[in-house]
């Protein structure tokens, strides 16, 4: 029993309100309180839970407001005893809080916050292990979960698609694009983990279906500097070919990048995950600040790889494009959707399977990812 659960309950807290919003990447419940409520939080295995202990409490909302969804599968509240209560949240799979806080509203009242994020079962074991028993828990604040910096230039590289997504089909060989985009990945990270001072790790290293958010959110984790996705879609014009960078727009710069946009942010359907609402994030004027800075370094990494790729890899006219793809919505990571070529193309396809052009695609785009990082230091970045 937490150590706060000792003192004596002249009245329990009064909890009126709860709302849960996120995704199976990241997940955030806020519960609002009369009182500012003192708090613990434990982890348990087998299934894996997070337990908040209060004192006595009275939840007095709607039992559909405290709803499992996103990281959760079951919620449940309650009296432990005259002195406590517990809320105990049975995850999906690991999870850890990146942040844990209570916070005053305008009235006088306030919000218990709690931001859950997926981890590693490693990650997961470690809190379990190191954990303490004994005293209400420090606030835990990272509510942006912004990416740390560190001494290490690295690039997250996304190969999109996988498992029950295969996403496109090449039109001579029915080859799935996300058979294609693995492949690019692991040849892109070798080739970037072999230039000194970066280091490049794979979203995904085998075929297997990963939601949009999770695809951020393991960028995040991994500390990125960069987030490079691929893939190689189609298009009904199987005339058209060449290799497309993109970047994050609300506004499309033309109907072929907004309909490529549509169908990838599908992803997430296409493969029966639903998302009954968006992942939680933070509106204020710093995450806005870092959003612009971010997207100016996204369009830096953009210009890298077309002058990379001008006179050695086929490129589509107008070759930087922008839409509202999903998968750049890192507020804090510079990213980049890199189409390669489209499957819907007889030579696109051709040369998408061929080793040798990987090996050169893969060079020239190392050779961006290189220029670019050196011109980040140079201005001091």
């Amino acid at each position: 029993m937490p150590a706060f659960a000792h003192a004596a309950a002249t009245q329990p807290l009064l909890a009126f309100s709860a709302r849960v919003a996120g995704d199976d990447a990241r997940t955030r419940i806020v519960i609002d309180f009369e009182k500012k409520p003192e708090f613990s939080v434990h982890y348990l295995t087998a299934p894996e839970r997070v337990i908040v202990d209060l004192p006595a409490t009275a939840f007095g909302f709607p039992a559909e407001e405290l709803a499992a969804r996103g990281l959760f599968k079951d919620i449940r509240y309650g009296t432990m005893d005259e002195s406590s209560a517990r809320i105990v949240l049975t995850a999906k799979k690991p999870v850890k809080l990146v942040l844990a806080e209570a916070q005053p509203n305008d009235n006088g009242s306030y919000r218990l916050v709690l931001d859950a994020e997926m981890t590693s079962k490693d990650t997961f074991a470690n809190l379990v292990k190191t954990q303490s028993w004994e005293m209400p828990i420090e606030a835990v604040s990272d509510a942006l979960g912004l990416a740390e910096h560190d001494n290490v230039f690295t690039v997250a590289v996304d190969a999109g698609h996988g498992g029950i997504d295969a996403g496109a089909a090449g039109a001579g060989t029915n080859t799935p694009e996300k058979t294609i985009t693995l492949a690019f990945a692991k040849m892109l990270a070798e080739r970037l983990n072999e230039i000194n001072g970066i280091k490049a790790f794979l979203t995904r290293d085998d075929d297997t279906f990963l939601s949009l958010s999770e695809r951020v959110t393991l960028a995040r984790q991994g500390r990125a500097d960069l987030f490079v996705s691929l893939h190689a879609d189609t298009l009904a014009q199987k005339d058209i070919r060449g290799a497309t960078v993109y970047t994050l727009s609300d506004k499309a710069s033309d109907r072929m990048a907004e309909n490529l946009a549509a169908r990838e942010n599908l992803s997430d359907e296409l493969a029966g995950y639903s998302i009954k609402s968006g992942p939680p994030e933070v509106a204020d004027i710093l995450l806005d600040l870092t959003r612009r800075e971010t997207q100016a370094f996204s369009i830096a990494l953009a210009n890298n790889v077309v002058e990379s790729f001008e006179g050695q890899v086929g490129l589509i006219n107008n070759p930087h494009r922008y839409a509202g793809f999903q998968v750049l919505r890192a507020p804090d990571i510079p990213s980049v959707l890199l189409e390669l070529g489209f499957l819907s193309n007889l030579e696109d396809e051709k040369l998408l399977l061929d080793e040798g052009w990987r090996e050169k695609v893969t060079g020239r785009l190392a050779d961006a990812v290189r220029r670019y990082r050196d011109r980040a230091l140079a201005n001091g970045g």
